[in-house]
């Protein structure tokens, strides 16, 4: 039974106050819409105790390579879609970090800000917990503080013990146990979700839709929405800053 067709999970409380909330999978080095979204909300929910997708965004992107998009994609351990995202693990081999790191090098070591953001990577790349949702975490902990991102971040784990509800009646779940007045999700959940149905809980339903960013790759033909390693490569964290702003909400 969803929320349409029943009364809230929850009591509602007046706050005086706004509280923006989005709800997101983990991914590993996702593109700047990511960031924005993180950027833009009071907190921000690491939704890893759902399944979790193979060929999906949470641990591949793309980079630039040779003036093309290039996939990279980290290797897994026995992941399967019959498993939540923090019960997959990373494989423990040091010859996968390597190998992406000397990709990495080989393909941005002539960007003007690698100096600056290989270290990070290589940092991000060197954590020693292998537990794919722990790494993502990390990643972005990391990632977020060299933009100046302040926001919250927290995995769902454990936390809001209604893996009962499924879909939208999670989130809107989720949004009322953390008092949240607005929640933010991207524009591909346009049709996922109904505006209505948050409102009568007191929840204001937005969506959000990154605007293209464009920036010089060497002397190629811009290639757009690619990992922010790309962005943070070919911008100083002033510039990438700017970026975070460079969407609309609907």
């Amino acid at each position: 039974m969803g929320f349409s067709e029943r009364k809230s999970l929850q009591p509602r409380i007046k706050e005086s106050f706004a509280m923006k909330l989005a709800i997101m999978q983990p991914y590993l080095f996702p593109y700047i819409g990511y960031f924005q979204l993180i950027h833009t909300v009071d907190k921000f929910v690491l939704l890893d105790d759902v399944n979790y997708i193979k060929k999906g965004w949470i641990n591949r992107n793309r980079i630039l390579v040779n003036g093309g998009d290039f996939l990279f994609t980290i290797p897994l351990s026995d992941a399967s879609q019959n498993k939540w995202i923090n019960q997959i693990w990373i494989q423990d081999d040091p010859k996968w970090r390597e190998k992406f790191l000397k990709v990495i090098q080989s393909a941005y070591s002539k960007a003007p800000y690698f100096p600056l953001v290989f270290p990070l990577i290589e940092k991000i790349i060197g954590f020693n917990k292998l537990n794919l949702s722990a790494y993502i975490h990390n990643s972005l902990k990391i990632l977020c503080d060299y933009l100046q991102i302040s926001t919250p971040v927290i995995s769902s784990s454990g936390i809001y013990e209604n893996r009962e509800l499924k879909g939208s009646d999670r989130i809107l779940d989720i949004c009322l146990k953390e008092k949240a007045t607005e929640y933010i999700n991207p524009s591909g959940g346009l049709d996922l979700y109904n505006r209505e149905v948050f409102k009568k809980e007191g929840v204001h339903l937005q969506f959000l839709r990154s605007l293209p960013v464009n920036y010089p790759q060497f002397k190629n033909e811009f290639v757009p929405y690619l990992s922010v390693i790309d962005v943070l490569m070919f911008n100083d964290s002033s510039k990438s800053r700017t970026f975070l702003t460079s969407f609309e909400l609907l």
